[in-house]
């Protein structure tokens, strides 16, 4: 079996000698490398927002009002009716 090669991409960015400075200090105290500092900071962040971005929160009443609605339709959703449930046993995770 053939290894595959791994490719990187890059990312260039500029900044006052101050953010450096604390970026540098920051990845040190962390005994990471900047770039593995920033890296992995700027992943963790961007994971966090999307997460939150594409997260829908409802109220409790919101939510009893959505279940209610629901469950008063005339014709059986099963697919909706399994994302409810998935939903609560991620609830109670």
């Amino acid at each position: 079996m053939a290894a595959t090669a791994q490719t990187y991409e890059r990312i260039d960015l500029r900044t006052s000698p101050e953010i450096k400075e604390l970026i540098v200090r920051a990845a040190s105290t962390t005994g990471m490398t900047v770039s593995a500092f920033l890296l992995g900071t700027a992943q963790e962040r961007a994971k966090q927002i999307l997460a939150e971005a594409e997260m829908v929160t409802l109220t409790a009443r919101d939510w009893d009002a959505f279940a209610k609605s629901l469950d008063n339709t005339e014709m059986p959703r099963p697919r909706l009716a399994a994302a409810m449930n998935r939903h609560r046993d991620w609830q109670k995770r």
